[in-house]
């Protein structure tokens, strides 16, 4: 089998354990490189084709690291739709932990009602917090990164 020529960043401050054992059982299997950039050490298999990064402790910093690292045929996993944003403007795949796919067309319509979410917590108004993850925001996360990932492996 061929190595793919791509990597997976999974920016893991936040990600939901059930994206983190899939990425990990997925990337076992096809044994593309994997990175998990937290501010803090996240226990993970000792594999050759897996990496944690710890970036500094201030704001962003995983943020930033990411963005400077990551290559034009890269998949990021992330929740924070500032960073998505950031990484949609360098046409890199970027998707959350939802199943949701950021594109150029989708990403400023989130990142609008984040930043309206975020004035209104600021004011002390509670938003909705989007809710518990399950089986079902996991089952559409496996369906939109197995798409992804195929779609990468067809590319090669």
């Amino acid at each position: 089998m061929d190595i793919p020529n791509f990597s997976v960043w999974v920016d893991a401050d936040s990600c939901p354990v059930p994206v983190r054992d899939y990425v990990i059982r997925f990337a076992k299997r096809l044994l593309f490189k994997t990175f998990f950039v937290a501010n803090r050490e996240i226990g993970m298999p000792k594999q050759d084709n897996f990496k944690m990064i710890v970036a500094e402790n201030h704001k962003d910093a995983a943020d930033d690291l990411i963005v400077e690292k990551v290559e034009q045929n890269d998949i990021v996993i992330t929740r924070d739709i500032p960073l998505a944003n950031r990484l949609v403007e360098k046409n890199i795949t970027v998707l959350n932990d939802r199943g949701v796919l950021y594109t150029k067309e989708n990403i400023r319509e989130r990142l609008s009602i984040r930043n309206f979410n975020f004035e209104l917590n600021q004011m002390s108004i509670t938003t909705d917090k989007g809710g518990s993850y399950g089986k079902k925001e996991a089952q559409l996360f496996v369906n939109c990164f197995d798409k992804e990932i195929q779609k990468k492996l067809k590319n090669q």
